[in-house]
């Protein structure tokens, strides 16, 4: 017994000499263990089936849908081709008022639909748009409305529907943060026309690549399903030029285990959330974005500004961190309309977008998920704490 509790304590000690040393990045995908995703590879070499709506690619659908609380959602291969679809989905056409600050395929999506960004600058508490700043926005050109919820953090969903409802706009909802949030008792998902979710290996539930697009009702379900397949109704009958944007089974499969962890990813972010408040509320020029009253969180990211009184700039701060091999990230930074592509557009000048520029300059993302050690999180926070 004596040996077997020294074996234990040099393990112990192991894992945190290697905790202590080795890098920390801004997340790390949650993964069911593998033992358990082995049956459903080998079902899906069983039948056979491994594209084009199979049966785990079914079953998931209806999983999120009972998970979501949602009537009608629609796989996709990763939530950049759902963005693409939905607009054409709606057949958008003309301008589109969207955020410089989020990640650049928010605005990709309108340029390969031939759509025309229109940006406008962001709300300096929630960090997404600003309704306020929309109606000026608006030309006869103007077609839709292209939110995103940030860091899962709800957009006013009511003040862009009322602006989206006087001037007969679209509005689609990139929520590829904001799985499962819910705010003032409304389901986020089911806000505006469409809703496009990412589950990307970096987002709190994965399916390694995938992404999938909320509807209304059926009718719009199928049209979605049809540009997703690239516009067949049946074998011989093509209505649309669809892409082919379908999600594959092993990705399904994957996805049905990771939902069933989901609570437990969400609770786990949740006390790393409560952690870096508690360690950072005293540090002076440090602000972690405040939590949204009466928002159900999925605690997607764990956001900090670097204020002017703080002794080091963001960068210098940025760079701090990674010397000690903790890779936060800038998000998001720079501007979408920083990038050569967007720079020469009459909505991308600076003067237009300075609360977007400010916050940009002074965001860090820091480490979050579920498998975040407390030795990790005190090596974050006491760099911070004592830079």
């Amino acid at each position: 017994m004596a040996k077997m509790a020294v074996i234990a304590v040099a393990k112990s000690n192991r894992e945190k000499s290697m905790s202590e040393k080795s890098p920390i990045y801004v997340t790390r995908p949650h993964l069911p263990p593998l033992e358990e995703f082995m049956p459903y590879l080998r079902e899906i070499w069983r039948r056979r089936v491994l594209t084009n709506a199979g049966p785990y690619h079914e079953e998931l659908e209806q999983c999120l849908c009972d998970y979501l609380n949602v009537e009608h959602i629609s796989l996709f291969a990763n939530g950049t081709i759902g963005l693409v679809t939905a607009l054409q989905t709606l057949r958008v056409s003309g301008e589109v008022i969207t955020t410089p600050y989020s990640f650049v395929a928010t605005a990709h999506a309108l340029l390969w639909n031939g759509l025309k960004p229109v940006f406008v600058d962001i709300d300096p508490h929630t960090l997404n748009i600003d309704p306020t700043k929309i109606e000026a926005a608006i030309t006869p050109h103007t077609t839709a409305i292209l939110p995103v919820h940030v860091y899962g953090r709800p957009c006013d969903t009511e003040a862009i529907q009322t602006i989206a409802d006087n001037y007969n706009l679209r509005v689609i909802y990139d929520a590829a943060h904001a799985f499962g949030v819910r705010t003032n008792g409304r389901n986020l998902m089911l806000q505006g026309d469409l809703s496009v979710l990412s589950f990307h290996a970096t987002k709190i539930f994965n399916t390694f690549e995938g992404g999938a697009i909320i509807s209304p009702d059926a009718k719009t379900k199928r049209r979605i399903d049809h540009l997703k397949n690239f516009g067949f109704v049946d074998e011989v009958t093509v209505v649309a030029p669809g892409i082919n944007g379908k999600m594959n089974e092993v990705c399904a499969a994957l996805g049905l285990l990771q939902l069933r962890d989901i609570e437990s990813v969400i609770s786990r972010r949740r006390e790393l959330d409560a952690a870096y408040r508690n360690r950072l509320h005293s540090v002076i020029g440090i602000e972690p974005l405040a939590t949204m009253l009466a928002t159900k969180s999925n605690y997607a990211y764990f956001p900090i500004l670097v204020k002017r009184d703080y002794p080091l700039s963001r960068d210098a701060l940025y760079e701090r961190l990674r010397q000690s091999q903790i890779y936060a990230r800038r998000y998001f930074y720079p501007l979408i309309t920083e990038f050569p592509m967007y720079r020469g557009l009459p909505s991308a000048r600076r003067e237009s977008l300075a609360v977007a520029h400010d916050v940009a300059e002074r965001i860090i993302c820091l480490p979050i998920f579920p498998d975040l050690t407390e030795i990790q999180l005190s090596r974050v926070t006491e760099i911070i704490r004592h830079p």
